[in-house]
C-alpha cells in the first residue's frame, strides 16, 4: 500500500567497511539490531516515512559497500543524493582518516550542494579511539554536523536521519514541490534531483 508523500528524498550512507552502516540503517528503518550480519555487497537500499516539520517525506536511503572492489560501483549512486550520512567507528582510526578520502568521493561525484553529516559510530563500545572532539573538530572543518551514534543502543540514529531532512528541506526551502513527481519519472535514471524543489 502506497502512502501519499510531499517529498521524496535519495540518502546515502558511505564509510569504511564494518563501520557499522548496516546497523545504523537497520536500527532506523526497523528498530532491529543484530552484532553479526554478513558484510554489504554491492548496495542495498531501504525506504522509510517520516514526518517531519509538517511534510511527509519518503526516504530512500542507500547502503553502499565499504570494500574498495565496490567502490566504482557506488560512485553512480552519488547522482541525485540529497543527502550523505559519513560513518566512521570511533575504535578504528583508519575509518576515521578515511573519511577525507570518502570527502573526496563526494567532491568528485555527488552535486556540489549535497548535504552532509558526519557519524562517528560504535560510541557504546569503551575501546574507543577516536575523541569526540576528534569528530567535531573534522565535522567543523568540512561545515557538516556531527554525532556520535550507537546502532546497538539506538543512540542519536533518529537524530541523524531527521537532521539530515532538516537540512535538505533547508536547502530546497523558496523552490516549487513538484519534484515528487519529477523524481517518480526519473526513478533509476540519472537526471534532476531533489525534492519540495
Amino acid at each position: 500500500m502506497s502512502k501519499k508523500y510531499d517529498c521524496l528524498f535519495k540518502l546515502l550512507i558511505i564509510g569504511e567497511s564494518g563501520v557499522g552502516k548496516t546497523c545504523i540503517l537497520l536500527r532506523f528503518t526497523d528498530d532491529s539490531f543484530t552484532a553479526n550480519h554478513l558484510t554489504t555487497i554491492g548496495i542495498d537500499f531501504k525506504i522509510k516515512i517520516i514526518e517531519l516539520e509538517g511534510k511527509v517525506i519518503k526516504l530512500q536511503i542507500w547502503d553502499t559497500a565499504g570494500q574498495e572492489r565496490f567502490r566504482t560501483i557506488t560512485k553512480t549512486y552519488y547522482k541525485g543524493a540529497h543527502g550523505i550520512i559519513l560513518t566512521y567507528d570511533v575504535t578504528d582510526q583508519n575509518s576515521f582518516k578515511n573519511i577525507r578520502n570518502w570527502i573526496k568521493q563526494i567532491e568528485a561525484n555527488a552535486q556540489t550542494n549535497v548535504c552532509k553529516v558526519l557519524v562517528g559510530n560504535k560510541c557504546d563500545k569503551p575501546d574507543r579511539v577516536v575523541t569526540e572532539e576528534d569528530g567535531k573538530n573534522l565535522a567543523n572543518e568540512y561545515k557538516m554536523n556531527f554525532f556520535e551514534t550507537s546502532a546497538k543502543t539506538n543512540k542519536n540514529i533518529n537524530e541523524v536521519f531527521n537532521n539530515l531532512t532538516h537540512e535538505i528541506l533547508l536547502a530546497n526551502q523558496g523552490k516549487n514541490q513538484s519534484q515528487g513527481e519529477q523524481l517518480k519519472k526519473n526513478d533509476g535514471k540519472r537526471g534532476k534531483s531533489g525534492c519540495c524543489k
